[in-house]
């Protein structure tokens, strides 16, 4: 869902010193998010159901109206490299996968938030820095057809795809393009070189860049497994012949940041939003999506079938240095 966004003249209201006492210092800025009225949200993650819950859930609490902005990754940077460059400044907010995190704070697109109360909350293993903060996982693993795959020989490591059985049967996002098929070439490279991608490309998979579709061929048996699989998306599965897997070692991910834009009208507003989205309220709507929660741990109920998956270990995911030399790699092994 998108809402038409309009220009918004910049308000001049100073960012909340941070107090000693934590709870003064959330009065303070709650107040001065409050007087800001509303902050505008640019995001891409694609008519996602859980943006919605998770600005409803703020709005509700704080009475904030939230302007989004759904569009695809690329676009969005070209919107806001116009934009900032312009001296239009709109947005207050933006979520990214956290390598393009780095290309606009680099590009100097970001600005430090001042201090986010629930970033405390989080692992140690995805650490807040004073400019981007982390928001959620979105994590993948492979999806199978239950009637054509035997639980017997359901794969359970990224080294079983090798088997001879599979030649010319693995669908496969393409990994010669920035999305999740990339994402997976670059982890299992850095996990087991290039010789494990030499005989996976022996083994002929299909590539297809038509996410949702692909994921239905699956289901219908036009293919017996697809990789790399969205844990989110196996959620719209719900009912069908199709059985989502994690590997033994772990699996490719992609973080999401959260960060202030350059000259934010709504500083305080866009602050009280990041915080937000730490709680356990908007952890826990990740968590039952199909998402892995960023916060250590998570006071709340999350639903059974979305325990594996929060919890999966994390293999590992891309680094924005190596990320054009992974793709000319993929290129070269994948023709």
């Amino acid at each position: 869902m998108r809402r038409v966004l309009s220009y918004v003249a910049a308000m001049v209201i100073a960012c909340v010193v941070a107090s000693t006492a934590r709870g003064e210092d959330d009065a303070a800025l709650v107040a001065a998010a409050k007087a800001e009225g509303k902050l505008t949200f640019y995001t891409s993650f694609l008519g996602a159901p859980f943006h919605l819950v998770a600005i409803k859930s703020f709005e509700k609490k704080y009475g904030i109206s939230v302007e989004m902005l759904d569009v695809r990754a690329s676009e969005l940077r070209e919107r806001l490299r116009t934009e900032q460059a312009a001296g239009r400044f709109i947005g207050d907010v933006i979520q990214n996968g956290a390598a393009t995190m780095i290309r606009s704070q680099r590009d100097g697109e970001l600005q430090p938030h001042g201090g986010i109360a629930n970033a405390s909350r989080l692992s140690p293993r995805q650490a807040a820095t004073d400019v981007v903060v982390p928001s959620y996982i979105l994590a993948y693993g492979m999806l199978v057809n239950t009637t054509q795959v035997k639980p017997a020989d359901e794969p359970k490591s990224w080294k079983d795809l090798l088997d001879p059985r599979w030649k010319g049967k693995i669908q496969s996002d393409d990994m010669r393009a920035l999305g999740g098929g990339q994402v997976m070439f670059s982890v299992l490279q850095d996990a087991f070189g290039r010789d494990y991608h030499e005989k996976l490309a022996a083994q002929q998979p299909i590539f297809s860049r038509d996410v949702g579709n692909d994921e239905r061929r699956v289901a219908r048996g036009e293919f017996p497994m697809r990789i790399p699989q969205l844990f989110s998306n196996t959620t719209v599965l719900k009912g069908l012949p199709v059985k989502l897997i994690i590997p033994q070692e772990g699996v490719p991910y992609i973080r999401f940041d959260m960060a202030v834009l350059r000259n934010a009208p709504h500083p305080n507003a866009a602050r009280l939003f990041i915080n937000h989205y730490l709680s356990d309220e908007v952890q826990l709507i990740y968590a039952n999506a199909g998402l892995i929660p960023v916060v250590d741990q998570l006071e709340g109920p999350v639903k059974e079938e979305m325990r594996a998956l929060s919890g999966a270990k994390l293999l590992g995911t891309t680094d924005v240095d190596t990320q054009d030399a992974m793709l000319a790699l993929a290129k070269e092994i994948y023709k």
